[in-house]
């Protein structure tokens, strides 16, 4: 069982945190305070931390850095409410593998969670299945049943993204910092994605009465073998 270290001084969050992952066969531990959780990390092992940056005692970022410089590799998911650019630059550079701001929707964490974990183990199989469709993650391949589509890149990094949160609702934000690496912006990136989904969509689900992606109308897109 995968072991996650949630540490987060509102005892609420964390136990929110704590009560969602637990359901998803997650074992959780919490610490609500910067210094227990630099002693911790170091003393115990953990497949993934969630570190929020406003802590008690020590902050947040000293223990991304203080852990980092004892090179500890264990992922690092940052949740915070500073939520300027230069915060989630600081951020990064500091040791973070990824940067979730506050409030967030728990859908959008366990996607971010399973994919920090995907990183940190190299021997799973890089292939994702939903349905008929499949993709190969290394050579780029996919199919939907026997036939192979042929995908631009970011239609591809785009599907690539769907797939890994299967049955979860992805909004327009997620996609556009997921996918297009967009952070901030002045101007949205709805209509790009809604095109690029438009294309995809005739692509992989050329049998309307096996559609594999659904639009959420006001949320976003899920992907899913049958209704949403």
């Amino acid at each position: 069982m995968m072991q996650i270290l949630v540490v987060e001084d509102e005892r609420k969050v964390a136990d929110a945190i704590r009560e969602g992952l637990e359901a998803e066969q997650y074992d959780v531990s919490i610490e609500r305070n910067g210094d227990d959780a630099f002693v911790r990390i170091n003393s115990d092992v953990f497949d993934l931390v969630l570190l929020d940056l406003s802590l008690p005692g020590r902050d947040g970022l000293d223990v991304l850095r203080a852990i980092r410089e004892r090179n500890v590799r264990t992922p690092i998911l940052v949740l915070t409410a500073r939520d300027t650019l230069q915060d989630r630059v600081i951020g990064l550079n500091a040791g973070a593998d990824d940067y979730l701001v506050k409030p967030f929707a728990f859908a959008e964490l366990l996607a971010r969670v399973r994919a920090l974990l995907r990183r940190g183990a190299p021997g799973e199989i890089a292939r994702l299945t939903v349905g008929s469709l499949t993709i190969d993650c290394m050579t780029r391949r996919v199919t939907r049943g026997d036939d192979q589509i042929e995908l631009t890149t970011k239609e591809f990094e785009l599907l690539d993204c769907l797939m890994r949160c299967q049955g979860q609702v992805v909004s327009r934000e997620a996609l556009a910092r997921e996918v297009w690496k967009e952070t901030s912006r002045s101007t949205s990136l709805d209509n790009v994605i809604d095109v690029h989904i438009a294309r995809l969509r005739r692509k992989v689900d050329v049998d309307p009465s096996a559609r594999l992606i659904h639009t959420v109308r006001g949320v976003g897109f899920v992907l899913n073998d049958g209704e949403p």
